[in-house]
């Protein structure tokens, strides 16, 4: 007998059908004392975040001359950083947003490539130059831009406290490891979609059992009711699902 004090229940649903069929932000207070990282511990959690993280770790070393790296994505909620070796990335992400120029950005939004080779004598982004110049003892910045994705675009960046620490081949390399994260982020996106859909397809296929079971139909007559529902109200069929699971219980 159907339970009489939920909310919301989709149990008067048609007749007997007879149908079988989901850095801080406080500069260093010395450049001495922060050395290069070449590497950081992997994570026990290994979550599409963190394995981003780990691969630009091994980025440092694979570039000519790069000490530190790290992700810039821009989307709806600004500017942040996805992924970095050390708190020099995410400081000079945190100048460009609230300076609102710097390499990374250009490298993002209009050049795909930027190199900067002696950042005190730099003139295309003073206000950065400035900041960056006064907090860290970075004077080389090499950034590429990576695929879009979706609303959100990004940009990979290396730096080094020595001057002209990029050079053509580190600028290949770069290139390379580019291509190589976007190739990594396609498989991860592809996973997490996939994972999704199994999830998805165990809430659908428990509703279905469970109106099978009340109403006595079939698989395809349960799932021609859900999908009724879902358009009824709106609603994605995923979500009718899992509401007529959380009611049943």
């Amino acid at each position: 007998m159907p339970s009489t004090h939920h909310t919301w229940s989709p149990w008067s649903a048609p007749a007997r059908s007879s149908t079988r069929a989901n850095c801080s932000n406080a500069p260093p207070k010395s450049p001495h004392r922060h050395r290069p990282q070449t590497a950081i511990s992997k994570p026990e959690r290994r979550s599409p975040e963190t394995r981003r993280s780990t691969g630009i770790d091994n980025s440092s070393l694979s570039v000519n001359g790069a000490q530190y790296a790290g992700i810039t994505l821009i989307d709806e909620g600004g500017i942040r950083t996805l992924a970095a070796t050390h708190d020099y990335p995410r400081l000079l992400d945190d100048v460009q947003r609230d300076v609102g120029q710097g390499p990374c950005l250009s490298a993002a939004w209009i050049q795909h490539i930027i190199r900067i080779d002696d950042l005190p004598e730099e003139m295309r982004w003073p206000r950065y130059r400035d900041a960056v110049v006064a907090q860290t003892p970075i004077r080389s910045v090499l950034s590429i831009r990576l695929a879009d994705r979706g609303k959100a675009i990004s940009a990979l960046n290396f730096y080094a406290d020595a001057a002209g620490a990029f050079d053509d081949d580190s600028v290949e390399q770069g290139l390379i490891f580019a291509s190589h994260t976007v190739l990594t982020w396609t498989a991860l996106d592809r996973e997490q979609r996939f994972q999704s859909a199994l999830a998805s397809r165990d809430v659908i296929g428990q509703a279905k059992g469970m109106l099978m079971e009340r109403f006595d139909i079939d698989a395809v007559a349960a799932f021609e009711l859900l999908r009724k529902l879902s358009q009824e109200r709106n609603v994605k069929l995923v979500e009718i699902a899992q509401r007529l699971i959380d009611a049943d219980h």
